[in-house]
């Protein structure tokens, strides 16, 4: 059960301004807050956070427990990186109001984005692919309601600093986990 808590926190944190969130909010500003545009959320996160459960089972089959820890260490690093480099646009031009298209959108958002490398690397950290999987899914989806609900909080610069402090500690811990794994701390 810590693999799940811990997991639901993580993705959290590590979801907040992120570029998912960013692009539901500017359309929810824009088109209003149209169901479908929530649904097609909820799919792609749900959709991204089991590919990650999935992905975190298969590398368990293969690495043995203490490459394990190292791996996790580089998939959180990974997570730290991406908050701190990649800075979501503040308005996404959105051409149309496909439905699909927005799939796709949010679909590779989400795929290398730092809630779903939280996901990945506290189901191979946890050995826990499952309840990781679960709590990405269910953090996902709060993370897409919230943004699609109050779209004006995403647009505050309290929310990129303190998508940057967290991709900061992410990336700390990342380290201290690599080192301390193989010996140095």
């Amino acid at each position: 059960m810590p693999a799940f808590y811990l997991t639901l926190i993580a993705v959290l944190l590590a979801g907040i301004g992120a570029r998912d969130q960013i692009t539901i909010a500017a359309l929810a500003r824009r088109q209003g807050q149209r169901p479908g545009v929530l649904l097609v959320a909820l799919v792609s996160a749900a959709a991204t956070a089991s590919f990650a459960a999935w992905a975190a089972m298969v590398m368990l089959a293969e690495l043995p427990p203490p490459a394990r820890t190292i791996f996790a260490a580089i998939a959180l690093g990974l997570a730290g990186l991406e908050s701190l480099i990649l800075r979501p646009r503040r308005d996404p031009r959105e051409p149309t109001n496909s439905l699909g298209a927005l799939l796709l959108v949010l679909l590779a958002h989400q795929v290398t984005d730092a809630a779903r490398f939280m996901v990945f690397s506290m189901g191979v950290g946890f050995a826990a692919p499952l309840a990781s999987g679960a709590a990405g899914i269910l953090g996902g989806g709060v993370l897409a309601g919230f943004a699609w609900g109050w779209p004006q909080f995403l647009d505050t610069p309290a929310i990129r600093w303190m998508r940057r402090i967290v991709g900061g500690v992410l990336t700390v811990v990342a380290l201290a986990m690599f080192l301390s794994e193989i010996g140095i701390l």
